[in-house]
């Protein structure tokens, strides 16, 4: 076994343990924006932890389209950095071995995450993300209060739209409550009220929304005409099953579109429209993200090599900045594309161009032996923070 290839399996093996610990704490942190919504529905709805469990299970695949590029460049921005700092890279430049000569593991590392990253892009996002909103209409089936939410219109129910500015969980009591009935041919009716609760009957899909010391307004289209009705109680009958059974069985949107299904959505919606648009770039993106692993993971091997005396704290801000940079060149490419200012197929590439054109010239920089300004910016970082009494490690 010749000494390239026991390097080679060296250096692989090391990203193995950062790649890990990246991807664990990296999703765990994904995974915190819906936690307080997860003890919510444990504590106010007793949604049993069974639930729970897929509804996290079924948002990980979706988080993990951003999680592994930004891992796989952790992995190994750390792992360099590590060996950087413990001289080994300086051992092996003085036994003749390039910078060249170390890229076969990074970019066989990146290689296993782009195939990773295009099984979620391609067939783990569209399930999850199919999965999570059927549970989520079963749970609200069971429960319609916690489909509700405050402050936010809940056009759930047919020709009904639902307005509660305050839920009072405790009391079971909805505060100011707003209500369009459309469900009369013959006009509109809207409902407005300081006060209200939701019913159930038992063994049923029935609820009643009863409200109390409110207004109806009814609108009557067919002779223009008006009445106001004061009421002290009033029960207005929603069918959950009904409406739950028709947006369950509604249209995919883009992101719950396997590739197959994105083409036909392209080709049937009209050209040059925000549809069109979306559907574009969320098929370009499926192809995108797994090619963000070469790009960033790439980008990691010479600013690992270069940040000579920084510690893994420094190489973790680092990894941080380089991801959110690309995921704001990512995110402004979704914002401009989706109107059109530029063609879906540049939106969705260009964030790759830029960051693998700085990876490419920050290779070849390191491999003749370039210092990069890291190096003195960190010293200066040291310095500034030395006089305010906050040592940088």
């Amino acid at each position: 076994m010749s000494l390239n290839t026991i390097i080679n399996r060296y250096v692989f093996w090391e990203m193995l343990p950062p790649f890990l610990i990246s991807l664990l704490f990296i999703i765990f942190v994904f995974l915190m924006a819906i936690i307080l919504k997860i003890t919510k529905l444990i504590v106010n709805y007793r949604v049993s932890l069974w639930k729970v469990i897929l509804f996290v299970v079924y948002a990980i695949p979706y988080r993990l389209e951003f999680v592994i590029p930004m891992a796989v460049m952790m992995a190994i921005l750390l792992t360099f950095l590590r060996m950087s700092s413990d001289n080994e890279i300086m051992a092996l430049k003085a036994s003749g071995m390039s910078l060249y000569r170390l890229l076969p593991p990074a970019f066989l590392f990146c290689l296993i995450g782009a195939l990773l990253t295009a099984f979620m892009t391609i067939f783990g996002s569209p399930w999850g993300k199919t999965a999570f909103r059927s549970l989520t209409f079963e749970v609200a089936q069971a429960h319609l209060d916690a489909g509700l939410k405050e402050r936010k219109f809940n056009d759930t129910f047919k020709n009904v739209m639902l307005y509660v500015s305050k839920i009072d969980l405790k009391r079971n009591s909805l505060i100011d409550v707003f209500i369009e009935d459309q469900r009369d041919a013959r006009g509109v009716s809207t409902v407005v009220a300081p006060r209200g609760r939701l019913l159930n009957e038992e063994d049923s899909s029935i609820y009643h929304l009863q409200l109390y010391n409110g207004i109806i307004n009814q609108v009557n289209l067919k002779d223009k005409t008006t009445h106001t009705v004061r009421f002290d109680t009033y029960d207005i009958r929603l069918d959950i099953k009904k409406a739950f059974a028709g947006a369950s069985s509604r249209t995919k949107d883009e992101e719950e579109m396997s590739i197959p299904e994105l083409m036909r959505h392209i080709d049937s919606v009209p050209q040059e429209g925000n549809a069109y648009y979306i559907a574009l770039m969320e098929f370009h993106k499926k192809f995108s993200l797994p090619v963000a692993c070469f790009v960033l993971g790439l980008l990691a091997v010479p600013l690992g090599i270069q940040s000579r005396g920084a510690k893994r704290s420094f190489g973790i801000a680092l990894g941080l900045i380089l991801f959110m940079l690309y995921y704001v060149l990512l995110s402004a490419a979704w914002v401009f594309g989706e109107v059109g200012l530029y063609p879906p197929l540049i939106g969705m590439w260009m964030p790759n161009l830029i960051m693998g054109g700085i990876g490419l010239c920050l290779i070849i920089w390191t491999a003749k032996e370039r210092a990069l300004p890291i190096a003195a910016g960190l010293h200066f970082l040291k310095r500034i923070s030395a006089k305010f009494g906050v040592p940088v490690r």
